[in-house]
């Protein structure tokens, strides 16, 4: 979902219907005046934020069309402050017979050290598939990082080197005593494996207090199950989430919530703004002292990067041919491009996600198409080499010829990500189990779009059944063996947030379901080696 700013027009549904379903989604349309406002401090988008160039948004003929207009807002939506890591809502798509809707992430913003978004208009049209991302901003850029480690680069030494569990030598001098010795030797190194789980990470309560976890992943010993360069985990998948935040608490709501799953994520989720980064404005700068902290922790970062101005006037509003034709260079993309390369470590960027959402107030398919291309390529002409190209869409099929125009080529992207949801009595749709809510997206963009790159369900997650006390908590026990059997898929993230509108709260619901979420995650496959 993209979290919604001022001025940011609805998006496509990510009901994931069927193609000519009209079960249970509205889509993401037209939102209803006032929605999305985001308070100030958090990851908000400052007021009169995102507006679109008229025409904007329109959906291709037979999905999710939207008022003139496209993709508007209605006034005073999704506003979020100056600082905000907001991103603009998005409609949730999902793949046919899927009924739930999607929601945005535009609706990010929170007041710092808030974990709840603010009140404000939030609801969605009827069937919107939007979804209500909030992005936290970094710290002040007058106030330096704190220079704590990066993520290990793949090759790169450990910095525990903790030995494997494996089967313990017995001393060749000690006599051997038969049965006895071998079973006190099993129960030693039953003791020594407990042991060792505990300390990588599972943690013991659901509780948000506690210590912090040590860490998800066994010692970074290399090997064949160590990160390629396009940090795809060869022996299983990474975990991670969009954590709400506000601008100077990220790594503060970052282990909060690890203390919830018991273990440290591998992958954080934040939101950008193309705007000028001036004074204490953050929406438009990459890598933020926050955003740098938490890698330094020895986590990787997806940084999503919208060609929006969150708050800016309509003027300001940048446009694929004007990031194709090279009209941000100086301004925009050469700043930021030279940021990262500063950083140094790798991080997946993603530009205009779910931008079958976003035309044609951006421009048309082949606008995107060119846009994508020149960024990609403007990186690599200021040598820029430690950015994971990730292009990421809906994967509302309803939307599928839309998407495939809209492919830059394999040539341009590392990594296919998609955003599927279980939206359910938030868009009036049926409950979709997490199997339902990916399988037929995954088909097809393996089928459509690439057989062979590394796929990332970049964001996933449920709403709650107020009827069924524990079926949110089900779904997500469902989560390790899916992942497993969907070809490819070398990353999951969970988007702890809500949704505009009634019943469209996503995030995880109560004890039960944290408790399910925290067992899911604790499955080795889900737990890679970092370095």
């Amino acid at each position: 979902m993209r979290l919604l700013h001022p001025g940011d027009e609805g998006h496509a549904p990510r009901d994931g219907r069927p193609l000519g379903d009209d079960d249970g989604r509205v889509r993401p349309s037209a939102r209803p005046p006032g929605g999305d406002a985001r308070p100030p401090g958090g990851d908000a988008r400052p007021p009169g934020g995102d507006a679109r160039p008229p025409g904007g948004d329109a959906r291709p003929p037979g999905g999710d069309a939207r008022p003139s207009g496209g993709d508007a807002r209605p006034s005073g939506g999704d506003a979020r402050p100056s600082g905000g890591d907001a991103r603009p809502l998005r409609d949730g798509a999902h793949p046919p017979g899927d009924n739930d809707g999607r929601r945005s992430r535009e609706d990010d913003s929170r007041t710092p050290g808030d974990d709840k978004p603010s009140p404000g208009n939030d609801t969605p049209f009827p069937g919107d598939d939007s979804r209500a991302h909030r992005h936290r901003r970094p710290r002040d850029p007058g106030r330096a990082p704190r220079r704590t480690p990066r993520p290990l680069r793949p090759g790169r030494a450990p910095r525990r080197t903790l030995r494997p569990l494996g089967p313990r030598r017995l001393n060749p001098r000690a006599p051997r005593s038969g049965p006895r010795l071998v079973t006190v030797a099993a129960v030693a190194a039953a003791v020594l494996a407990v042991v060792l789980l505990l300390q990588g990470g599972l943690g013991l309560g659901d509780s948000g207090s506690g210590p912090e976890p040590t860490g998800s992943r066994p010692p970074a010993l290399g090997g064949r199950c160590a990160p390629t360069q396009l940090l795809e985990p060869p022996c299983g998948a990474w975990f991670g989430a969009f954590v709400p935040h506000s601008k100077d608490n990220l790594a503060e709501k970052v282990r909060g919530y690890e203390r919830r799953i018991g273990r440290k994520l591998d992958i954080v989720y934040t939101y950008h703004d193309m705007s000028l980064a001036q004074g204490d404005r953050l929406e438009g700068q990459l890598l933020t002292p926050e955003e740098q902290r938490v890698a330094g922790e020895d986590r990787l970062l997806l940084l999503s990067w919208e060609s929006k101005w969150w708050g800016g006037t309509p003027a300001q509003q940048p446009t694929w041919k004007q990031i194709a034709n090279g009209d941000l260079d100086a301004s925009v993309i050469d700043v930021q491009a030279a940021r990262v390369k500063e950083f140094g470590e790798k991080v997946f960027l993603s530009f205009d996600l779910e931008m079958d959402t976003r035309t044609p107030a951006n421009g048309t398919p082949e606008d995107y198409v060119r846009a994508y291309r020149h960024i990609h390529d403007r990186f690599r002409e200021l040598g820029v080499t430690n950015v994971v190209w990730t292009w990421t869409t809906t994967g509302y099929l309803e939307h599928a010829d839309l998407i495939k125009r809209m492919y830059p080529g394999d040539d341009y992207v590392d990594w296919v990500a998609y955003n599927q949801y279980n939206y359910y009595l938030c868009h009036k749709a049926r409950w979709l189990s997490f199997a339902e809510t990916q399988q037929s997206t995954h088909a097809w963009i393996r089928e459509n779009i690439s057989d062979d790159k590394p796929l990332m369900l970049s964001e996933f997650g449920t709403a709650d059944d107020p009827s069924r006390p524990g079926r949110q908590a089900e779904w997500y026990a469902q989560v390790p063996k899916v992942v497993k059997d969907l070809d490819g898929v070398k990353a999951a993230l969970q988007w702890n947030y809500r949704d505009p509108g009634p019943h469209c709260d996503l995030a995880l619901a109560g004890d039960d379901a944290w408790a399910s979420l925290r067992k899911a995650v604790s499955d080795p496959y889900l737990n890679q080696p970092f370095g």
